[in-house]
């Protein structure tokens, strides 16, 4: 069966993607932009394994996100203890 995936639905993953990246770059703490910098990493790479893999693009980004954000969170911490 051949993937297909509704242009609309790429579009406005990507979209939310790029708003959560712009998001980064509110001039927070350097926490907040690591976290939110993994959360729209996360989100980007969630929704296009969904596309690749016939999934659900929302959940993959949502997922993704979660685990991004988590992920930024952890290497902000390892980094203020190097510090």
């Amino acid at each position: 069966m051949p993937l297909t995936v509704h242009p609309v639905a790429i579009k406005t993953s990507l979209a939310a993607a790029a708003l959560l990246a712009l998001s980064a770059c509110s001039g927070g703490g350097e926490t907040q932009e690591r976290v939110l910098t993994g959360a729209a990493v996360g989100a980007g790479v969630g929704a296009g394994g969904a596309v690749l893999s016939g999934g659900c693009i929302g959940c993959g980004a949502v997922v993704g996100g979660a685990l991004g954000a988590g992920a930024g969170y952890l290497f902000d911490r390892a980094k203020r203890e190097d510090d």
